[in-house]
């Protein structure tokens, strides 16, 4: 008689496994780089809009007002009457300031060096200054071009 059982293999050998892990690793080595750089990208991008749309929305304030708020109401007389201004409505900003993509309030400087306010995000670093991700983004021209 004929032995007619078929071999079926149901598992895989520590070395298949092993060859599978290297490759994974190996792929993920190579396109993480390119992922991270796009996140940094993107947060830059993110922080210059929400720049952007917070002037908006401080141009809107003074439409009302009359005036920006001072550096003591902060950006919060967006959301909030926190001065009492008679002429104030608002929210301006719904549902709240955003902080920047790091975390950290955005710097509101009124009357400002640069303009009639200032605004800015410290970048990833959250201090003053900085190159690449850690560079100040604001909503006027450094002399540099940046």
């Amino acid at each position: 008689m004929k032995n007619n059982r078929k071999f079926v293999r149901r598992h895989f050998t520590l070395t298949e496994l092993m060859v599978v892990i290297v490759i994974l690793v190996m792929l993920a080595s190579l396109s993480a780089p390119m992922v991270f750089r796009h996140i940094r990208n993107a947060k830059i991008s993110t922080a210059k809009t929400q720049i952007k749309l917070l002037e908006q929305a401080l141009t809107d304030y003074k439409l009302d007002t009359g005036k920006y708020p001072d550096g003591d109401a902060g950006l919060q007389a967006l959301v909030e009457n926190v001065d009492e201004t008679a002429k104030w409505d608002g929210p301006y900003l719904k549902p709240a300031v955003p902080k920047d993509p790091w975390g950290n309030d955005y710097n509101y400087v009124c009357p400002g060096e640069h303009g009639d306010f200032d605004l800015s995000s410290y970048g990833a670093d959250g201090v003053e200054g900085g190159e690449g991700e850690n560079a100040d983004i604001t909503n006027w021209i450094e002399a540099d071009g940046e």
